[in-house]
């Protein structure tokens, strides 16, 4: 299992449609997600800051399964008018600097 932690930045003004946006996600796109690996996905914000933690088997197979599923498609083009940038998809992710287990 891999764990990522992604950093994301919202549009000055965009904080509120942000988390109520994000209150649910679509059932097609978490059913997609959930098929393709993901343990947990988590968005923690502070100001315009989002940062994510993600468990998941394996996060380029997710990422190849998800770049032309309809639902995923629809949602980061929701949400990426949203952010300052669009999400990285690719990005591996912060570096871990330091972890109590």
């Amino acid at each position: 299992m891999e764990r990522l932690a992604i950093h994301t930045r919202l549009k000055p003004g965009m904080e509120d449609t942000y988390d109520s946006e994000h209150a649910t996600i679509p059932a097609e796109l978490e059913a997609a997600m959930r098929e393709h690996g993901v343990r947990s996905w988590r968005i923690f914000r502070d100001g315009l800051d989002l940062f994510h933690f993600v468990e998941v088997d394996d996060y380029a197979v997710l990422q190849e399964a998800l770049r032309d599923h309809p639902a995923d498609q629809a949602w980061q083009k929701q949400m990426n008018r949203l952010l300052d940038g669009e999400f990285d998809k690719d990005s591996s992710g912060l570096k871990l600097v330091w972890e109590m287990t």
